[in-house]
């Protein structure tokens, strides 16, 4: 009896359907459906770019980078010889925690092709081995006065004018640095500066579209042969070290441990020109941890990243009103998902549809329960301001997307197609027009600036992944030092 049946078990073997193809419980749709327009999304969202874009691209950074030492010289308020974080992504797609609700909407493919931010450090404490201790007895958590007592007479008497004045009992005058107030200078000095540059046209200078001011960030589209560059120039507080209140951070455990060094996670930290939901716009700073947080992303997997960049799409669209969520949000809940999950679950490439529908899990389970906190100083809860009908309206809306994933996400790649469809038709009615390319035949004054571009574009090539920090001597716009330092973020 034992032969037949195992005979049975043969036959049935050889004749049995395939495996059932793998579904998402909530929805129903296909897991490799779901992979597939994940890749589909990051193909068109990471578009080649011709040579001729690609170039337009490090000429225009480098000459905005220029730009910025040209500000320095106005009135020598900039510290000599800056450091500038040049970021891809402007704020508005998430890369440093501030508030969008003051922010006009451009639109890629029909207000710009490529979108920068640029971190330019109004002020810099470079020169502190130990834990930053701030003046935060009047702010939020992940928030903080800046009193110019911390730096000497001439820093002061250069930043009077930016400052808010608080006079004590005991006589003695305390001027602490005002994010609105800095941000009103830095406006019109960029204003001043391309203005200047706009009454001297030359060959090969990009042309200036559009320059507005967003709250505390000023925001510039300039183009330059056929590409169009947005910059989010956000006024900072450059620190080196690491801050006291995040201190208790680094006692725990992370997924970036044995990968990358302690060091390199802790080299520095900015404050942003950002209040918390009941802070003093004019005093009040946000604590930004961007610097290390291009270091975190080295440990991220790409499959980990492209849902993330997918999901980003989708609810940048869906949850745009009112603002309460950003793309930081969503980015945070990235890192702690990466703590929280073993690294080498995260590292399996064909999982980015599990991943897509796990952000999505946990966004909504952080708006159900108003908690999200922020990853480096994690008793800021980032959603405690918002009310309850704000959370449960933006809930509901990501419910929608978890019913029916494939469906947004054929939406996002529409959008994003869409987008380069209008990209490459300015650039091709562009190609016709009297913008010249850096590459152009613009004579010999072109010639320093064509060299530091190509300089530039070497620099890239041979580096793949990483960013390129600059060092900008005001006295010699023209001859830049550059350090191979961070991947974009």
């Amino acid at each position: 009896m034992a032969a037949p049946l195992a005979s049975k078990a043969g036959s049935a073997g050889t004749n049995s359907k395939p495996p059932f193809p793998e579904l998402d419980f909530r929805s129903g749709a296909r897991v490799e459906e779901l992979n597939k327009l994940i890749q589909e999304f990051t193909k068109h969202d990471q578009r080649d770019l011709q040579p001729s874009s690609a170039a337009e691209i490090q000429h225009t950074r480098l000459l905005f980078l220029s730009f910025a030492g040209m500000v320095q010289k106005l009135d020598q308020k900039l510290p000599v010889a800056n450091e500038y974080l040049l970021l891809s992504g402007g704020v508005r797609e998430g890369v440093v925690d501030i508030d969008l609700d003051e922010l006009n909407v451009y639109a890629r493919g029909t207000d710009y092709d490529m979108d920068f931010t640029l971190l330019v450090p109004a002020l810099k404490l470079h020169d502190r081995n130990q834990p930053v201790t701030l003046d935060m007895r009047h702010s939020a958590l992940c928030h903080s006065w800046l009193s110019l007592r911390l730096f000497d007479e001439g820093t002061i008497s250069k930043w009077k004018d930016c400052c808010t004045i608080v006079d004590h009992i005991n006589g003695a005058t305390n001027y602490f640095f005002s994010p609105t107030k800095v941000a009103d200078w830095f406006y019109d000095s960029i204003s001043i500066v391309l203005s200047e540059i706009q009454k001297k046209p030359q060959r090969g200078m990009p042309k200036v579209e559009k320059v507005e001011k967003n709250g505390t960030i000023i925001s510039i589209i300039l183009g330059v042969g056929s590409s169009r560059m947005l910059y989010d120039i956000v006024p900072v507080v450059s620190f080196k070290g690491w801050p006291a209140v995040a201190q208790s951070w680094l006692m725990e455990n992370h997924f970036w441990d044995g990968k990358i060094t302690e060091e390199e996670v802790i080299s520095g930290f900015y404050l942003v020109p950002a209040c918390s939901y009941k802070g003093k716009k004019d005093n009040e700073w946000r604590l930004s941890f961007a610097r290390s947080e291009v270091q975190l992303k080295k440990c991220i997997s790409s499959s980990l990243m492209q849902a993330y960049q997918a999901c980003k799409a989708i609810i940048i669209k869906l949850l745009s009103r009112p603002k309460a969520i950003s793309p930081y949000h969503l980015r945070s809940m990235m890192l702690w998902a990466c703590d929280r999950l073993p690294a080498n679950y995260l590292s399996q490439e064909d999982y980015a549809a599990h991943f897509l529908l796990g952000l999505i899990d946990d966004l909504q389970h952080c708006l159900v329960n108003k908690m999200c906190p922020n990853y480096f100083i994690p008793q800021c809860n980032m959603l405690e301001h918002l009310s309850e009908e704000t959370v449960m309206l933006h809930a509901r809306k990501l419910s929608s997307v978890r019913s029916d994933p494939a469906e947004h996400l054929r939406t996002a790649i529409e959008h994003v197609k869409a987008a380069n469809r209008l990209t490459l038709e300015l650039q091709r009615r562009g190609s016709t027009t009297s913008i010249p390319s850096p590459q152009s035949d613009g004579g010999d004054t072109n010639q320093p600036d064509d060299r530091l571009a190509k300089k530039l574009q070497q620099l890239v090539t041979e580096n793949p992944g990483k960013s390129i920090s600059v060092f900008i001597n005001p006295d010699d716009v023209t001859r830049p030092h550059f350090r191979i330092d961070d991947k974009f973020f």
